[in-house]
């Protein structure tokens, strides 16, 4: 009752829990706490967690390792996607490497053929200039050409530029910088580009190079030509011979096109025609007496009908007369061979050169003689020495022209001779 009592005071008191096992006349019993029953609770509550758990993990386990696989084949295939456009890009990038360094090979051999074209160019129009300067010379004068024309063409020609692209290649983009006609590249613009350029710039001065040694050519070949047709034409209209084969209006022929590669060829070969038209109208002039036996000095009786000196009569005066000293050197007028040297009669002491083609001299009244018959002499050689011997009235030089034994009027030949001696 106390008990009972201290429970309606205090109110109910709270029992532990306690487990009676009977079995036969074994009894027992546990008391079970709370905080062990909790813990026990606890223990099952894991327990039925922990294989919750592990059954939800091996039912989506392959699942999950399937998402896992599946996430990194995607990231696989990922990579290889982005490895292979690299690598495509690279085989791109390389082959375009390739490719511009074979364009560039192409075009240096291009280049290098060219300058080698050029140089064997030079080495043939050498001696073709050496002659051309000793054929035109300066006797082209305002016929030909302009004053030192032919220096400039002569200086052009054989100073030819040289390019030196040996050294080019597809990796080496300094030369590019460094000649691009451009100080500064445009945006986007690669070394190639540059160096495309660079070779058009090249081309364009060699292609100028070519234009200027085929213009010059035709120029030296127009010059000799003209100066062969004055030559020809002055000793024409002279009525002397000349052996020249100058004409070319009477020509014709189907056209054709010449090959660019053979201009050059075609005008060196035109040029050498030229000059060895030139040259042989020369040699034919050359042979004719046109020069002045007494340069400087008056002529006191010219050819033709005059009245004698002495008897005072008509008379066919065969020569011309030149004032001269007592021992003045008389030179021959054009090379030939003597055919007499001594006393002829009213020529006095007289030297007589024949100089082919039915050509003859003769120089009178001279007070000396210095050459013997058969010499041979060039135009300019000294003959002998200015007198009065023989039929005359003082000292002078007699001058006569002879073709085929016939006198001609010496002032014919003196006339040409002062017109084609800027040639000659």
């Amino acid at each position: 009752m106390k008990e009972t009592g201290q429970s309606a005071v205090f109110g109910r008191r709270k029992e532990p829990h306690t487990v009676i096992i009977a079995r036969g006349n074994e009894i027992r019993h546990f008391t079970i706490r709370p905080w062990l029953a909790a813990f026990i609770g606890s223990a099952l509550a894991a327990i039925a967690i922990g294989y919750l758990l592990a059954t939800s993990y091996l039912v989506l386990r392959d699942d999950l390792i399937g998402a896992t696989t599946a996430r990194q084949a995607r990231m696989q295939q990922a990579y290889e996607d982005r490895i292979s456009a690299l690598r495509a890009q690279v085989d791109r990038i390389t082959s375009r490497q390739l490719l511009d360094q074979q364009l560039m090979e192409t075009k240096v051999s291009e280049l290098l053929a060219r300058q080698t074209q050029l140089s064997e160019r030079h080495g043939r129009l050498g001696p073709i200039l050496e002659r051309a300067e000793n054929e035109v010379g300066d006797a082209a004068g305002p016929v030909a050409r302009k004053p030192d024309e032919h220096a400039e063409v002569t200086g052009s020609l054989s100073q030819a530029p040289t390019y030196s692209v040996a050294s080019l290649s597809a990796g080496d983009t300094k030369p590019f910088s460094l000649w691009s006609t451009r100080s500064d590249p445009l945006e986007g613009e690669t070394a190639a580009d540059r160096a495309d350029k660079l070779f058009v710039s090249i081309n364009a001065s060699l292609k100028a190079i070519e234009n200027q040694q085929l213009s010059r050519i035709t120029t030296l070949a127009d010059n000799a030509y003209k100066n062969a047709d004055a030559i020809a034409q002055a000793l024409e209209a002279a009525g002397l011979p000349v052996d020249s084969e100058l004409d070319k209006s009477d020509v014709g022929g189907p056209l054709v096109p010449l090959d660019p590669s053979m201009a050059f060829d075609s005008k060196v070969k035109e040029l050498d025609e030229a000059l060895d038209a030139l040259d042989q109208v020369k040699k034919e002039a050359r042979k004719l007496p046109l020069a002045n036996p007494a340069p400087g000095h008056t002529v006191t009786s010219p050819f033709g009908v005059r009245t004698d000196p002495i008897l005072g009569s008509a008379a066919l005066h065969t020569g011309m007369d030149f004032r001269a000293p007592i021992g003045m050197p008389a030179k021959v007028t054009a090379a030939g061979i003597v055919t007499r040297a001594g006393w002829a009669g009213g020529y006095g002491r007289m030297v007589e050169v024949d100089h082919g083609n039915g050509f003859a001299t003769r120089y009178g009244h001279l007070s000396e003689i210095d050459v013997t018959v058969g010499q041979k002499l060039a135009a300019g050689d000294v003959i002998g020495k200015t007198g009065s011997s023989g039929r005359s009235t003082g000292p002078h030089l007699h001058y006569e022209v002879r073709h085929n034994g016939e006198a001609i009027d010496p002032l014919r030949f003196l006339t040409v001779g002062k017109k084609v001696a800027q040639y000659l």
